[in-house]
């Protein structure tokens, strides 16, 4: 039943699809010049030279960070165990364990400390459990003790996001705003990424207690952006813009690769399942890049540190199959069209997860090597440091 859905949904797309192309080019709505398609491979070598610091080993598919005030850090690992990252060396006990179901991309996923972390010592899990005979996506609230060494769950913050064994989303992020950004995925079930009355496949945005923000797009609705397939890595270009990440189809709609990146703001479409590579339509986001090979993306992150000059303000992504940190380059007169994109760390630490700024102006990354697809050797998946 599920594949017939599915066979049915694609063709009505691809006959929407190139409907809305042919409207878009004949009334010039948007310009594909905007949209770099990649065809062959993901790029260039980067040329500015780098130090890697592996600062902490004998991770399993740590997936978020979040960072404290004082410089130490809270890391999640999939299996469901949050671990304290304190004065430079990872403790041996985890702070927590989470109980989760069983999914292939599921888990303990993304985490997101408080802006007020320093009084109150919350932090947020984004986390697939069991809950009511039924796996679901949900966003809970906890508290860090004092000495650091144990955390006591609180609350929901958002439950009841779809689940299935792929497409789970998971990225947490507090914007400049103070609010929490979650990003969720599509569940496979494609058309609900397109549907108001459910949080799959999109960008949310919170209060930090839950509610939704009076000065949201879309009224009573947790909705910041839709029309999304699998995020996992967003940042803002300013307070108003944001890049964002996105997986590409893998068979679904009868179509395959093309992981986006594109530059978005409040209330925008990003048009999954509608539209695919640089398609364009109206009231539709078209990506900035995008790949004919599958990369897919893992977190990005803009750079704002010092110590790589050259990178300032760019996005750097992690990548899971093509194993790189991607570099993108926005153009300074048109903001949406990339200027230039390159490859770092290309094979060389293997699959790229988690990527972030660190309070000490450094970019930090995890590996996920341990997640059944890729080489989980002795030292197991890394957190790295990259400085000059």
């Amino acid at each position: 039943m599920r594949s017939r859905r599915l066979l049915l949904s694609a063709l009505v797309v691809l006959s929407a699809s190139a409907s809305a192309c042919r409207k878009s080019q004949a009334q010039g709505t948007a310009s594909p010049a905007d949209c770099v398609l990649v065809e062959d491979g993901w790029g260039p070598d980067g040329t500015v030279p780098l130090t890697v610091d592996v600062v902490a080993e004998g991770l399993e598919v740590p997936w978020g960070v979040a960072f404290l005030p004082g410089g130490d850090a809270l890391v999640t690992e999939r299996p469901g165990r949050v671990r304290l990252l304190k004065g430079g060396a990872l403790q041996p006990q985890p702070v927590a364990t989470v109980p989760i179901a069983k999914s292939s991309e599921g888990g303990l996923l993304g985490i997101a400390a408080h802006p007020d972390f320093a009084t109150n010592r919350q932090f947020y899990l984004y986390v697939t459990t069991d809950a009511d005979g039924k796996a679901q996506n949900r966003v809970e609230r906890w508290t860090l003790s004092p000495e650091g060494t144990s955390a006591t769950f609180e609350r929901v913050i958002l439950g009841n996001i779809p689940s299935a064994t792929y497409h789970d989303g998971g990225r947490l992020r507090f914007g400049p705003d103070g609010m929490l950004y979650v990003g969720t995925g599509d569940a496979r079930e494609p058309d609900l990424s397109q549907d108001p009355a459910s949080t799959a496949g999109k960008l949310l945005r919170l209060t930090p207690d839950g509610a939704v923000p009076q000065d949201n797009p879309f009224p009573n609705s947790p909705t910041f952006l839709l029309g999304v397939r699998n995020t996992q890595g967003f940042d803002w270009k300013d307070a108003a813009t944001l890049y964002l990440t996105d997986h590409g189809p893998s068979g679904e709609t009868l179509r395959r690769a093309h992981d986006e990146v594109s530059v978005v703001k409040a209330g925008d479409n990003l048009g999954w399942p509608g539209i695919y590579s640089c398609e364009t339509q109206d009231g539709r986001v078209t990506p900035s890049l995008t790949f004919d090979d599958a990369m897919p993306p893992g977190g990005a992150a803009v750079y704002t540190g010092t110590a790589i000059p050259e990178w300032k303000d760019s996005l750097l992504v992690g990548t899971l199959g093509s194993r790189h940190l991607h570099r993108v380059v926005f153009d300074a007169q048109s903001p949406r069209r990339v200027a230039k994109h390159e490859v770092y760390l290309r094979d060389t630490h293997g699959r790229l997860r988690d990527v972030l700024m660190g309070p000490d102006g450094h970019l930090y990354v995890t590996t996920s090597n341990c997640d059944g697809r890729g080489d989980c050797g002795p030292r197991k998946d890394l957190l790295l440091r990259i400085r000059r």
